[in-house]
C-alpha cells in the first residue's frame, strides 16, 4: 500500500501543478472521501475541504466533521469549509412542485448541488475538483451521481476496489470512527447504507467480479444472486460508465 500511496500523491501533485491548481474536495465522513482527501493533503499544495451537510444524519456529519479537524491538526495545507446546503435543497423542492417528488431523484439533486457548490468554490480559488469514487461505484456497477459525485476533475481512487481503499485507510492512519462505519452515499435523511441500496457488501461485489471471470462451477446460490446484482447495475449504469454518445455526421 505504501507504493500505491506515493503513487496517487505524486499523480495528484503533477496533475494539479501541470494548471497551477489547489485541490477542492468535498468530505463526507466516509471512507473514500477520507482517504482521497488524506491523499491530497499528503501532496502538501493547497487542499481545501468541505462539508456539505444536506438534512444529514448526524453521525455522518460528525465524522466528517472529525475527519476535518484530523486533517487540520496534521497537515498545514488544509483550509475548511462547512456549507449548510438544506435550505438551499428546500427550496429547490418547493420550486419544483410536487409533481416533480421522486425520492430517488431528489436524492441525486442532493449530490448535483454538492458538485455545484463544489465548483463554485473551484472557480473562485482557482481550484480542481477532487473526486472521490473508487474502481466498484465508478467503473462497475456505476453506484454515483451521474453530474453529481460524478462530475470532478480527476479521480485519484477511481481504480482501486473498495478493499484496497480500506488498506490504504489503515496506512494513513485515518480515524477509526470511518474506517469502522458502514459505507453510504449520504443522500438520504435516513440511515440507509450502500449495502441496504445494492443488495451486496463492496466485498460480495468484489468478489462476484472475480466469479464471474473465473468462470466457476462450484458458486452457491448467495454468490450466483450476487454476480447478478452486479450484471444487472453493470448495464443499467453504462450510461454513466461510458462516454457520451455523438451523433456523428458524414461529411461526404
Amino acid at each position: 500500500m505504501r507504493n500505491i500511496k506515493r503513487h496517487i500523491i505524486n499523480w495528484i501533485k503533477k496533475y494539479a501543478n501541470e494548471y497551477n491548481k489547489v485541490l477542492v474536495i468535498g468530505i463526507s465522513g466516509g471512507i473514500d472521501s477520507a482517504v482521497t482527501s488524506t491523499l491530497c493533503a499528503e501532496t502538501k499544495l493547497k487542499t481545501i475541504v468541505v462539508s456539505m451537510p444536506i438534512h444529514q444524519n448526524n453521525e455522518e456529519l460528525v465524522r466528517a466533521q472529525k475527519h476535518i479537524k484530523w486533517l487540520k491538526n496534521n497537515y498545514k495545507n488544509v483550509e475548511s469549509i462547512e456549507m449548510d446546503l438544506s435550505i438551499v435543497f428546500d427550496q429547490f423542492k418547493k420550486t419544483m412542485g410536487q409533481e416533480f417528488q421522486d425520492k430517488l431523484a431528489l436524492a441525486n439533486t442532493r449530490a448535483r448541488i454538492r458538485m455545484t457548490t463544489l465548483y463554485q468554490i473551484a472557480g473562485c480559488k482557482n481550484g480542481l475538483v477532487i473526486g472521490t469514487g473508487n474502481k466498484i461505484e465508478d467503473f462497475c456497477i456505476g453506484f454515483y451521481t451521474k453530474y453529481g459525485d460524478g462530475g470532478v476533475d480527476l479521480s485519484p481512487i477511481g481504480d482501486l476496489m473498495k478493499s484496497e481503499v480500506f488498506n490504504l485507510a489503515k496506512e494513513l492512519k485515518i480515524i477509526n470512527d470511518i474506517q469502522k462505519a458502514k459505507p453510504t452515499d449520504g443522500l438520504w435523511e435516513d440511515s440507509r447504507n450502500d449495502e441496504d441500496q445494492i443488495g451486496a457488501t463492496y466485498q460480495e461485489i468484489e468478489e462476484a467480479i472475480k466469479n464471474l471471470n473465473s468462470k466457476k462451477n462450484n458458486l452457491s446460490d448467495r454468490e450466483k444472486e450476487v454476480i447478478q446484482i452486479y450484471l444487472n447495475f453493470n448495464k443499467i449504469n453504462q450510461h454513466k460508465m461510458k462516454p457520451i454518445p455523438v451523433c456523428i455526421i458524414s461529411k461526404s
